[in-house]
């Protein structure tokens, strides 16, 4: 059972798993999964420690981008189920120690919903932003065919119109540039906290926000966006101080103090995810910059970028939010990404869950599902030169039909199966003691019951090249060597030591020695200063 806390006791002791509900677990049959192969799969997500699901998109939408294109706020998608559906996962969660959260689009809903089709035919509304010329750049504004005329902006697909949240920077001499405190701007608002309102009443603990940055227009520094979310945060604080907040921001600096819980690392904002782990391949984007990532086979990277926007980010957010680091999510490629690439996928898991911030596991990532190629675009999946798709593929529960995931016919299913026949499974994977799901179920476990390895713990750097060194707290030290080829480092501090989880790594005679792709967490003493 859960424990009434406030939202950042309970986030900075928390395991996130994030589910793409289309391909996790298939109940009906249809070849998409829904609400109730999640509950049904809950048993699993308790076995392996997971405190916390959130769930991609799963409100009614025209599905031209995977959800994150609404119809409708209050209402569960039917392909997923219905909203007691949902209400039935959150209470089977809740007896199992696990909450759930929901993905929120706030800065722009489909062309389809109600909003924008009485928007588009009424002039004067201004829910939305409109101006009768086009201006520049094109590719934002879109021709609209109501009965109103004009254009219309967008906030990314065509089919996505941006909600007016207004400009930090009005222009008379531009109507469309709308202050933040025009009335369309105030609607909107008011509808968030409805929307969050109806959500939060039925159970649900949380939000991670698609695309937090992108409310209010022409902000340059963030100040208005910022000033909504605190806005925003102060009253959950008021009425639900249980409920937590995540941003798709990408700069935990600028989100957590303007109002978020949290913020993620993320492949498209800055180095510091990509700089961990992105080996250029998968879903590939104007971010790839081909540069080696630190668990790169051939040891050329370097923790130094990821190190110092971790520490901006404390720095900024110290006390009042914590930084998500994720194994990879629904845009970005998997941590496996080929042949070499899953024999480091357990010491970048020990990285993470060593490390004091806000683990998310993206799901599958925890058995080394792998990013898989030449898939066909799905719901706007194929964007430009990026594939997403490779990461959406169907859970690979066991070697049965659709590998568990599904009883419909293969060619129903929303995307295909990994057609690798030694891909892993969570059935042969937990048949194994030495796996790489129990190396991760056994890491979360150590972390739970160590809290110097937890989110609040200092961590002290000892050596940033292969292999990485840092200790938690006093009295915990963590090795972890990201190339496949051996490494050792000096630790002339360190007197006694005692393995807690170790793969591969040794301490011994005043330094480590790790072989490749290895890990090791140990508690120690040192000598005196």
């Amino acid at each position: 059972m859960l424990k009434t806390s406030s939202a950042l006791s309970w986030l900075s002791e928390a395991v996130l798993y994030q589910i793409y509900p289309q391909t996790f677990a298939d109940a009906n049959g249809d070849g998409v999964g829904d609400l109730v192969g999640i509950t049904e799969r809950l048993d699993y997500l308790q076995w392996l420690g997971v405190t916390a699901v959130w769930l991609s998109p799963c409100f009614a939408s025209e599905f031209g981008d995977a959800g994150y294109d609404v119809t409708d706020y209050f209402r569960i998608a039917p392909r997923y189920g219905t909203n007691e559906d949902l209400d039935t996962l959150i209470d089977a969660a809740r007896r199992r120690g696990i909450r759930i959260l929901l993905d929120l689009v706030p800065g722009h809903t489909s062309h389809r919903h109600p909003w924008f089709r009485e928007s588009a035919n009424t002039p004067g509304d201004d829910r939305y932003i409109w101006s009768q010329e086009v201006p520049s750049p094109m590719r934002e504004w879109v021709p609209n065919l109501g009965a109103r005329g004009g254009f219309y902006r967008a906030n990314f697909y065509p089919i996505q119109p941006a909600l007016n949240f207004g400009y930090a920077r009005p222009n008379p001499a531009e109507p469309w540039r709308q202050p933040v405190d025009a009335e369309g701007p105030r609607a909107n608002r008011a509808a968030l906290r409805d929307i969050m309102r109806f959500w939060f009443d039925r159970g649900v603990s949380g939000f991670r926000v698609d695309m937090a940055y992108s409310l209010v227009k022409d902000d340059p520094d963030a100040t208005q966006t910022s000033r909504l979310w605190a806005e925003m945060r102060e009253w959950i604080d008021r009425h639900y101080p249980h409920c937590a907040l995540l941003a798709e921001w990408g700069r935990p600096q600028v989100a957590i103090p303007a109002g978020f819980h949290s913020d993620f690392f993320l492949h498209f904002e800055g180095a510091a995810l990509r700089s961990l782990w992105d080996n250029n391949a998968g879903s590939i984007g104007p971010w790839s910059d081909g540069r080696a990532c630190y668990f790169d086979p051939e040891g050329l990277g370097t923790v130094r970028e990821f190190l110092d926007a971790w520490q901006e980010a404390e720095a900024a957010g110290r006390g009042r939010g914590i930084t998500a680091l994720p194994t990879a999510n629904h845009d970005f490629s998997r941590l496996t990404c080929g042949p070499r690439t899953r024999e480091m996928v357990a010491a970048a898991f020990a990285l993470q869950l060593t490390w004091p911030s806000l683990p998310v596991i993206y799901y599958g990532d925890e058995i080394g599902m792998r990013y898989v190629p030449g898939l066909p675009d799905k719901e706007g999946s194929q964007l430009d030169t990026q594939a997403r798709q490779g990461s959406r593929t169907p859970m690979q529960w066991d070697d049965g039909p659709n590998a568990g995931f599904s009883s419909g016919r293969a060619e129903d299913l929303y995307l295909p199966i990994d057609p690798d026949p030694h891909r892993p499974t969570v059935a042969s994977d937990m048949a194994d003691d030495a796996s790489l799901l129990h190396q991760v179920r056994n890491l979360i476990t150590l972390r739970r019951h160590q809290s110097a390895l937890g989110a609040h713990a200092p961590v002290h750097v000892l050596h940033r090249d292969y292999p990485f060194v840092y200790t938690r707290g006093t009295d915990h030290l963590v090795v972890i060597n990201g190339a496949e080829k051996p490494a050792m480092a000096p630790l002339p501090e360190i007197r006694t030591v005692r393995p807690l989880a170790v793969n591969g790594v040794e301490v011994i005679d005043g330094q480590t020695r790790a072989q490749g792709f290895s890990y090791g967490i140990f508690e120690i003493s040192t000598a005196p200063r």
